[in-house]
């Protein structure tokens, strides 16, 4: 569903990515992980081409969207769901409202079926009776469903969350984890997973990627990978810091 080619990006002077190369099987589950500025974000917008590489190909769907136009690019992005990392919902909406969104910028559906989709897309994620609600009225936990509701109800082929567990404690980003897994599987969506959070890492993903220095480092299954003793592998895996490194 995601393939990317050595695909390089500078900002300025400043070498982002260098020769990223990555391969995202339909239906399949992706979980990248890398140091904060790594590139993962950046990784991110070139699955839907609102950055394009200084030199390398990304295809989507067999498709490649390095050499499409704005007009042609919408509608690969058409294709794709996000789940934005502080959820991004409007304040001044009711939930209802942030879940249509979408749908009523598309104009092509009656309130009828737009508020049947939202009512179906917050039953997905455990939030029936919700569409008057407020965001102020909601926990972060139902904030992220209600986000994850918005990014599912046009239907998309691929979803892509941006840190879906920060700022949550263990239990709630438990919950957000299986969240993930059942809409993957009952959606049959392509699921590809931006997080620092090395417990959800292993639940969530059929396929790890670890950015580092500036191109896929490592890739494997959790199991596997989660497994290696490879030394760069288990610094980040673990947590430790090198000891020449001051953030002071």
């Amino acid at each position: 569903m995601i393939e990317v080619r050595q695909l390089k990006k500078n900002f300025g002077a400043q070498r982002i990515l260098d020769g990223v190369d990555l391969r995202i099987n339909t239906g399949e589950s992706a979980v990248i992980i890398g140091r904060s500025g790594g590139g993962k974000s950046v990784l991110l917008k070139h699955f839907i081409g609102l950055l394009q590489p200084d030199s390398g190909e990304v295809f989507v769907d067999n498709e490649n969207i390095t050499q499409m136009d704005e007009r042609q690019l919408l509608r690969v992005r058409a294709k794709f769901g996000m789940v934005f990392q502080g959820a991004a919902l409007f304040d001044s909406m009711t939930v209802a409202e942030n879940v249509a969104f979408p749908l009523v910028r598309q104009k092509k559906f009656t309130t009828a079926e737009i508020e049947q989709r939202v009512a179906a897309a917050l039953e997905v994620v455990d939030l029936p009776g919700t569409q008057k609600k407020k965001p102020a009225e909601l926990s972060g936990g139902m904030r992220k469903r209600v986000g994850l509701a918005r990014a599912i109800v046009y239907e998309p082929q691929i979803l892509l969350y941006d840190e879906p567990t920060t700022g949550l404690d263990p239990i709630v980003s438990d919950s957000i984890d299986k969240l993930i897994v059942r809409v993957r599987d009952h959606l049959k969506v392509t699921s590809v997973v931006v997080t620092h959070d090395m417990r959800s890492a292993q639940r969530v993903g059929h396929q790890v990627f670890m950015l580092h220095e500036k191109k896929i480092y490592a890739n494997g299954p959790p199991e596997k990978f989660f497994a290696s003793a490879d030394p760069i592998i288990r610094q980040f895996v673990d947590g430790v810091a090198d000891a020449k490194e001051n953030i002071f």
